[in-house]
């Protein structure tokens, strides 16, 4: 097996040894200055191509929560994430297990924040709505956005859901049915190279 001993600029040696294959393998060098990569991790996020995923953050709630009033208020859904440059986008997805106990339609009104200002409203209020029903009942449903937002900043932000209860809703509930738990929601923040 052939190799090629490189001496180090101060000391040392680097061996480049040749693989046992057979025929001929060739190795073509770039023609401008870099770095050899030694593993995946080593690569910086700016020599990546637009688009790519730079990280994920997620927030989860897992507990009861309950509201009579039309005024939104937090639930303690939330996640908090840095872009690494301003010209980054964060894709975010929310899924909000939400009932309403109701007198009328069941509308439940849900907003999610960049840290104190709302970006997407899911009520009445902008036309969208979550509609379970027209009976006295507790009714259920999986609530779910997806939003790209473009923060422009590289401070951390914090992105959370807001809840209140609207057009008339007399009880609205988060991760509830009946008596029972139901699932979970989640709110996940993906940072998009821009």
């Amino acid at each position: 097996m052939a190799s090629i001993v490189v001496a180090g600029d101060t000391s040392g040696t680097i061996s480049l040894t040749a693989p046992a294959v057979a025929g001929t393998t060739t190795l073509t060098l770039p023609t401008t200055s870099g770095t050899v990569l030694t593993s995946a991790s080593s690569v910086a996020s700016s020599q990546l191509p637009t688009g790519s995923v730079l990280q994920v953050v997620q927030g989860t709630l897992n507990s009861f929560i309950t509201t009579s009033s039309s005024t939104y208020s937090d639930i303690g859904l939330s996640a908090t994430i840095t872009p690494s440059s301003s010209a980054n986008r964060i894709l975010i997805f929310s899924t909000i297990e939400g009932t309403g106990k109701n007198t009328g339609n069941t509308k439940i009104g849900l907003r999610l924040l960049r840290d104190s200002t709302a970006i997407n409203v899911f009520s009445t209020e902008t036309g969208r709505s979550t509609d379970y029903g027209a009976n006295a009942q507790v009714d259920v449903g999986t609530i779910s956005a997806v939003n790209l937002d473009s923060p422009s900043t590289t401070s951390a932000i914090t992105y959370k859901i807001q809840l209140a209860s609207v057009s008339n809703v007399a009880q609205v509930f988060i991760n509830n049915f009946g008596a029972s738990p139901a699932l979970g929601s989640t709110l996940i923040l993906m940072e998009i190279k821009g």
